[in-house]
Formats: structure tokens, C-alpha cells, sequence
């Protein structure tokens, strides 16, 4: 047999075997110059046999569009070659509507008239009663690039059902907000996993939900048959407004792009009871603040460590809604500078070392449910006490880099853009 032959056939066995991942580049990817092309954008014209013939289920809510602000759901439901079954639902709806934590509920999608299967309620992870009708789940939602978001864990769990009833899952990929090339924070201790991090990995992931899915899929052992479909001319550099891509709220209080920034920072602290991150004002996250702060005095000692990439403006408000509704309240404003050296992470801890400085009375007042759910988010217990007692917050980051340097390299064996 000649060796070219051969070298074929034990090929096609090989690629035949492997279930984990297949990533498609068949056109040009990373052009400089060229606008970011979604995968959700060219899934029909160029990978349309990924979906033909089979039973199918998509996962998405009002952030999985096209640049022309069509819905996936929309755009494969009205596709009468394809047979898309069911539509499945994360935190906050498939239309976007419930308030964070809110349980949904499944019934009928109104526009599409398909059946929509809740993975925010009762029920986390698909079950036998979905996936005995469906031969591949479909995954077109936006991520906003942090460890405590709910929906990379929806994906997680729809990828482990996969695996258990041996179906398919493909992932339309999108741009990490946060961009690609930065990793913070200290690594998820396992014993606080929980739907706000369920993996080992570190706050500000610096990847795309795509490439968040390879690394589920091997690391952490789900092992489903997964194929993830790339954007095109997409740089790990870019920030969203790099990508002229129109944005579309991922969740109610995630208005525009930069918000992710601010979530980064100070989505950490609106976990404790007693400090407003803004939500119930006009600019969500942007701010920290309390009936008992003195604004001005925060931001001079804020301003005074001159954190990369930000400055802080005294601030006095009245939340129309939620946490001190009616109250007046005064605390900071986060102004980003420079969102290439803004350590959103790091900033967050630095605000809140900044109040337990000032006020040491307050954070003792804490809840014990604030302070588990606290300790969820963060991933650790002992980060708050060692604020309190006053460690710097340059030797807790000191700490954790041996193992987010681990992270970084296991990170890079699932970068799919340079």
C-alpha cells in the first residue's frame, strides 16, 4: 500500500475517534483591518450540514444576535430545513426579563411558538426528558468575561448532559468583553464551589466563552463531543467597541460593554448588604456606596493609591430601587481611563480595603447568608477577614499568582485566536 494511502486512512481513524472538539477555520481568521464576523453569522451559509437532520436546542436570551440584531433563535426557527425543537433558558429568561436570582419558569416562547425548557429554576442541567429529544444543543449567548456569571455554568451543565446522553454540543463563539489578553484574581478553592463558580479558575478568565468550553470540557473531565465554531478576524486584543459589533444587554443591569469593566470590580461588593455597587441608580456597578460613607474622604484616599487605569469622583445619590431605596447615599464613582491597565479584580478589593479602613465597625455587621454568598463569589473565605485585619491587598495578590501562573499556562493550550 503506498504511503500516502496509509497516511490518509490512519488520519480519518484517528479524527474519527476523537469526540472532545473540532474547530472549524475555513476562512481567514484575525485579517487586521476587517470587522469581527460572528460565528452566529455565518453558521447557515458556510456550516449549515452542522445542523442538518438533527433534532435541535439552543440555549441563548436576547444576546444572541447577529450584528443586524436578529435573534438566533429567530433566524433557525424560520429556517424550514432545520428541525429546531426547543429553546433553553439561563438566569434571567430567554427574553431577558427576570431580575437576577429570580427563579424561571419554562412554558411557550411567544415569538418562535417553541417549547422553552428553564435551566434557571428547578432544574439546572438538562434532563432526560429534554435530551431524549434532541441530537445537538446549539450555545449562542454573550458572556461578560468574569469567574461569577451564571451562564458559562448553564453551558457547563448542558455539556455534561451532553456527555451522559451522548450528544452533541456546538458553540457559536463571541468576543470576551474584557478582552483576551488579561487574567486576575485568586483560583476558586473547590469546597465553595457553586453556581456562581463552579471550577477552579480565576475571576477574570481572559477567555471567550468558546474557549472557556474547551477548557471545561478537558480540564474539569466533561469530555462531551463538542464543536466550537470561531469568529473570524477576531484579536485577543480587542475590546468590544474593536469589534463594531452592536451591544445588547447580557443581563438587566449590564447596559453597555463597559460595564463588565465595572462589574469586575465592584460586583464583588454588592454582595454585602451594607454597600451599594450602584444597582438601583442610573449607572450600575460604577459606584460603591452607603448612607454611612463619606464620599469625599473615600475618594481622596481611593485617588491616593493611584490604581492603574482609574480615578475616583465623590458621589451623592438616592437608589430609585433595591438596596437603600429612598435613602440618601454617598460614596465613589469609578472613572476607567484606561481600560488596557485597568485591574478590575484588584480595584475591587483595594475599595473595599479602603472601607474596612475607614469604617472598621461596619463590615462586622455582616449577615452570615451575605458572608457565604460573599465567599462564594470570591471563591475563598479568608479574603474578607484578611481585609479586615488589614493585610495589604498586594500581598494577597502575591499569594495566588503561583497558582493563577498555572492557570495561564493550562489557559493557553485553549486560545483559539492569537
Amino acid at each position: 500500500m503506498p504511503r500516502f494511502l496509509l497516511f490518509i486512512i490512519l488520519s480519518v481513524l484517528l479524527f474519527s475517534c476523537r469526540k472532545e472538539l473540532v474547530i472549524y477555520h475555513d476562512s481567514p481568521v484575525n485579517l487586521p483591518g476587517e470587522t469581527v464576523i460572528l460565528a452566529n453569522e455565518y453558521l447557515l451559509t458556510e456550516q449549515h450540514s452542522l445542523l442538518e437532520n438533527k433534532r435541535l436546542a439552543l440555549l441563548t436570551n436576547p444576546s444572541g444576535v447577529n450584528r443586524q440584531l436578529e435573534l438566533t433563535a429567530d433566524i433557525l426557527s424560520r429556517d424550514t430545513t432545520l428541525n429546531l425543537v426547543a429553546l433553553l433558558s439561563p438566569e434571567h429568561g430567554i427574553r431577558g426579563k427576570a431580575e437576577a436570582g429570580e427563579s424561571v419558569v419554562s412554558g411557550i416562547d411567544s415569538a418562535t411558538g417553541l417549547p422553552v425548557y428553564s435551566l434557571y429554576g428547578k432544574q439546572r442541567k438538562p434532563g432526560k426528558d429534554l435530551m431524549d429529544q434532541v441530537d445537538l444543543i446549539i450555545i449562542d449567548i454573550q458572556d461578560v468575561g468574569i469567574r461569577a456569571y451564571t451562564y458559562i455554568y448553564t453551558m457547563a451543565l448542558i455539556m455534561e448532559s451532553a456527555a451522559e446522553y451522548g450528544k452533541d454540543v456546538l458553540i457559536l463563539d463571541r468576543p470576551n468583553p474584557l478582552g483576551g489578553e488579561k487574567t486576575e484574581g485568586n483560583i476558586l478553592k473547590k469546597q465553595f464551589s457553586s453556581f456562581v463558580g463552579m471550577y477552579p479558575i480565576p475571576y477574570r478568565h481572559g477567555l471567550t466563552i468558546g474557549e472557556l468550553a474547551l477548557l471545561f470540557n478537558t480540564e474539569f473531565d466533561i469530555d462531551c463531543r463538542l464543536t466550537v465554531l470561531p469568529m473570524k478576524n477576531y484579536r485577543r486584543s480587542m475590546y468590544w467597541t474593536d469589534t463594531g459589533l452592536p451591544w445588547v444587554p447580557t443581563s438587566p443591569h449590564v447596559p453597555h460593554p463597559e460595564t463588565c469593566f465595572f462589574l469586575g470590580a465592584t460586583g464583588t461588593i454588592g454582595e454585602l448588604s451594607l454597600i451599594s455597587e450602584g444597582v438601583g441608580y442610573t449607572s450600575p456597578f460604577e459606584f460603591v456606596a452607603a448612607p454611612w460613607i463619606d464620599g469625599r474622604q473615600l475618594s481622596e484616599v481611593l485617588n491616593s493609591l493611584n490604581l492603574p487605569g482609574v480615578i475616583f469622583r465623590p458621589v451623592f445619590f438616592r437608589p430609585y430601587y433595591g438596596k437603600f431605596k429612598g435613602l440618601d447615599c454617598a460614596g465613589v464613582q469609578l472613572h476607567i481611563i484606561s481600560y488596557q491597565n485597568f485591574n478590575a479584580y484588584g480595584t475591587g478589593l483595594h475599595i473595599l480595603s479602603a472601607v474596612a479602613r475607614l469604617y472598621p465597625d461596619r463590615l462586622d455587621l455582616l449577615d452570615e447568608s451575605h458572608l457565604e454568598m460573599f465567599s462564594k463569589v470570591l471563591g475563598d473565605d479568608q479574603i474578607l477577614p484578611a481585609i479586615i485585619s488589614g493585610t495589604a491587598i498586594e500581598k494577597l495578590e502575591a499569594e495566588w499568582q503561583k497558582e493563577l501562573t498555572k492557570f495561564k499556562r493550562i489557559r493557553n493550550k485553549y486560545l483559539i485566536y492569537p
